[in-house]
Formats: structure tokens, sequence, C-alpha cells
């Protein structure tokens, strides 16, 4: 579930992972950069993400996430079984 957020975050369009951090907040979901970093580092290792440096005036350079076409067809995948999944639970609470 954590990565089907991560790649919903940045499938919206190229992030810094502080950003995802900070959406992950509004969403109620918090992750520590401790836990999302290796996460970014498995799906980058895996060709679902790229990423690219952007030099910052106030420090070191930054690191903006984006997804693959590998990336994206992977979140349409898990998409459809997270909307698959949601809408099967929704049925059996709904008929209690």
């Amino acid at each position: 579930v954590l990565e089907f957020c991560i790649l919903s975050i940045i499938q919206k369009g190229e992030v810094y992972p502080s950003d995802i951090v900070e959406q992950m907040k509004k969403a109620n979901l918090h992750i520590l950069e401790g836990t999302l970093y290796p996460l970014l580092t498995r799906l980058k290792n895996a060709g679902l993400l790229n990423y690219r440096w952007v030099e910052s005036i106030s420090g070191p350079p930054r690191k903006y996430f984006v997804l693959t076409d590998e990336g994206k067809k992977a979140y349409a995948v898990l998409l459809a079984t997270w909307n698959d999944m949601a809408g099967a639970v929704q049925q059996l609470t709904q008929n209690n």
C-alpha cells in the first residue's frame, strides 16, 4: 500500500521527496524520510522511477523523481487492484 501511495503522488508529476512526505502527512499517512528514501531507491532499481538533479540556491542539489513508462504501467495495475479490492470490501461492509 505504501508503494501504491507513493507512486500515486509521483504519477501526478515530478516530485521532490520532502513533497512526498508532506502530501502523505496531508492524507494523514505519516512516513519518515528514513523509510521513504530506501523505498524510492528500490522503485528506481526496479525500473519504475527515474530522477534528475536540480541545482538549489539554498543548499545541495535536489533529486526529483518521475515515473518511467514501466512505472506508469505498474501504477495502472496497482490502481486497478486497489479499486477491485476497495469495491469488494465496501460491498462486504455495506451488507452488515
